[in-house]
């Protein structure tokens, strides 16, 4: 009776096993599928230090499988080399079916090929790539539905990162926290410290390590094909005494006769006593930790760094100065001035300040650049502001990551680097997030109005346009489109209610549209004078001045990540001192140079003297008088830097005042 119940508690965890490797099988990787002969095969490319046995584990084949479809390789794999992966029948059906379904649950050892993203507001299937190292094309293959649009909380499978490079900090792949983990559980399942984990993740915090969210995870050496936690062995050694039988030390140590004889190919002579078997134990059996711990590992997520305060505040302003393409220098230069500007201020206020100004050459050539970066001098500094080009910001973002001094990105909208390093900060927003958060703050205030999309115009705004009224649908937020090439007035007319806000929103902000829509708007206007009539326009509206009534007569709205009010005191201010020092006003250009670079150094040096060199962890607390840009940052991933995600809502109201509303979350 005994031996019966064995045979079925062994049946029953053969058959665990067996569907727990078809569920690992029948997920759809992301390899090239052919057919020989018949039969279907993944094609793969051996990755650097991978064995047959890392391989066979990757897509639960056998080693004697793999050595069959792939004569020779029995011998040794070598980096690159090509194989055949043969694919079960079972398999193939699943991979080749069009729809899947995007699954959140994964355990470690599904994550060895693709794991799990959770889109977050701002964030686009091209931006996903560059932080992840993919393409936009890997990430298609894997979510077909992805090629008409994300939105905010759909998830994603992308490909796993298997890079192997010869800097040891840009060694890692990704993880996706799977519900009832902690950070000590994750650190374990990869055999890291806790400490590392929080290293590669300066964004983690208790309020950051939620299920569903990504981390990175750090690999030393090579990478590696990892297991569940508690399907994860380590090896101990079994000396033989006398009496022993091998499947009596198998029954001690919870392991298959097979397994020890795999381990053991002495074995092969048979069982002597003194000899020293190498048994595979659950790591649970010879790992016995306390729950306290486990708790002072988690308690890490709690953890903040001391403040540590600037005696002398050293800052770097590098910038092509000399760059005179496109009359880049004159905008430069005055950045620099306004820049100069908020420095004078904070030594007013007692702040102990050098700054280290550099001419660091133009475009992709960054020698002059990498050169200046050598010096003891660069290498001191507590806080870098520069760079234009992207070959210049790649560059100080390696040096502001090898030596831990933080990097501000002054004007670039779009670049990689941000989403990969934890100290640099971006001053400009990018325009996904700008979008995202003014069509939420638009389907929340005009839900209830009559709203009117106004076709035509040169400069067409379709991104922000399509991510609005994707969402108008999608909140059941009806919505009306008529063309601006047509008579405008008879056309819309029709479609005006009384009684209720009509709100007319161009798709493009160009001037000459906007004039035109105007006019027919004040026509109906005389024919209809108890209809209102709002509009809602773009960043560029506030540089058409000469409209500034009409925008009044019509309460306009725009969005705009930057604006300076003219009737502020602090402008004003700002203004006059500017004349003083520089005996001339600033240039016309929107944004303002100057006043870019009296609002970047006078929150980040505020910042610096404030809260001293881990600022980061209370940016959102620093609050200055800024002229222009408003700021609020934030991280797109836990391994990232930071973003500053504010922007303006600009209200002409019908009295002829202005109001304006910041917006950041």
């Amino acid at each position: 009776m005994g031996n019966l119940i064995h045979l079925r508690r062994f049946i029953v965890i053969l058959f665990c096993l067996v569907a727990a490797v078809h569920s690992l099988q029948a997920q759809q990787l992301p390899y090239e599928i052919v057919t020989i002969d018949g039969q279907s095969y993944y094609k793969y490319k051996v990755q650097p230090g991978e064995g047959l046995y890392a391989v066979s584990r990757t897509f639960s084949v056998s080693v004697a499988e793999i050595i069959r479809h792939n004569p020779g390789s029995n011998n040794g794999l070598q980096n690159g080399q090509e194989l055949l992966i043969p694919i079960s029948k079972e398999v193939e059906s699943t991979v080749s079916a069009k729809a899947r379904q995007v699954d959140s649950r994964q355990d470690p050892a599904d994550q060895n090929n693709t794991f799990k993203h959770t889109v977050v507001k701002g964030e686009t299937v091209y931006s996903i790539s560059r932080m992840y190292h993919t393409t936009v094309d890997q990430i298609i293959q894997l979510n077909p539905e992805a090629a008409e649009g994300i939105s905010v909380g759909s998830v994603l499978t992308i490909p796993q990162r298997r890079v192997i490079s010869r800097e040891k900090e840009e060694n890692y792949r990704y993880h996706t926290i799977l519900p009832k983990e902690t950070l000590y559980s994750v650190s374990k399942t990869y055999r890291l410290k806790p400490e590392d984990v929080i290293l590669a993740n300066p964004g983690l915090s208790v309020e950051t390590f939620q299920i569903g969210k990504t981390i990175r995870i750090p690999f030393f050496e090579s990478y590696e094909v990892v297991e569940p936690l508690e399907e994860q062995t380590t090896n101990i050694i079994h000396t033989v005494v006398r009496g022993e039988t091998l499947y009596g030390i198998a029954g001690k140590y919870g392991v298959e006769v097979s397994q020890l004889e795999e381990m053991n190919p002495m074995l092969s002579g048979g069982l002597k006593p003194n000899m020293e078997l190498i048994v595979p134990v659950p790591r649970s059996r010879v790992e016995n930790v306390s729950r306290s711990e486990q708790e002072q590992a988690n308690r890490l997520l709690l953890q903040r760094h001391a403040t540590q305060p600037v005696d002398v505040m050293r800052v770097g302003l590098l910038l092509p100065f000399l760059d005179q393409t496109s009359r880049g220098h004159l905008r430069l230069q005055e950045y620099y001035e306004g820049f100069l500007l908020a420095v004078n201020d904070l030594k007013n206020r007692g702040a102990n300040l050098e700054l280290y100004v550099f001419e660091i050459g133009k475009g992709n050539d960054t020698r002059k650049l990498e050169s200046l970066l050598e010096t003891l001098e660069m290498q001191s500094l507590n806080l870098v502001i520069g760079g234009v080009t992207d070959a210049q910001i790649k560059v100080l973002s390696d040096f502001s990551r090898s030596n831990n001094i933080k990097y501000v990105v002054p004007f670039s909208q779009s670049n990689a680097e941000v989403l990969n390093n934890g100290s640099m900060f971006q001053v400009n927003p990018m325009n996904s997030l700008i979008h995202t958060k003014t069509v939420a703050y638009f389907t929340e205030k005009f839900r209830n109005a009559n709203i009117i999309f106004v076709e035509g115009g040169s400069h067409p705004q379709q991104e922000f346009i399509s991510l609005l009224q994707t969402s108008l649908k999608q909140q059941h937020i009806s919505y009306g489109s008529v063309d601006s090439s047509q008579q405008l007035a008879a056309t819309i007319a029709p479609m005006l209610r009384q009684g209720q806000e009509n709100l007319i929103l161009p798709v493009s902000s160009d001037a000459t549209t906007l004039r035109q829509i105007i006019a027919e708007l004040k026509k109906l206007h005389e024919s209809n004078p108890g209809i209102v009539t709002t509009l809602f326009g773009h960043p560029d509206w506030q540089t058409y001045s000469d409209l500034s009534d009409e925008l009044a007569q019509f309460g306009t709205y725009f969005y705009t990540p930057f604006f300076v009010d003219k009737q502020s005191r602090d402008t004003e201010i700002f203004l006059d001192k500017f004349r003083k020092w520089y005996g001339r006003d600033l240039l016309e250009t929107y944004p303002s140079y100057g006043m870019w670079g009296y609002d970047t150094a006078l929150f980040f040096l505020t910042a610096l003297q404030r809260y001293g060199l881990h600022f980061e962890q209370q940016i959102n607390s620093v609050n200055v008088s800024s002229i222009q840009f408003p700021f609020h940052f934030e991280r797109l991933n836990n391994w990232g830097g930071l973003i500053n995600g504010a922007l303006y809502i600009i209200h002409y109201d019908r009295d002829g005042r202005i109001q304006k509303t910041k917006l950041s979350r």
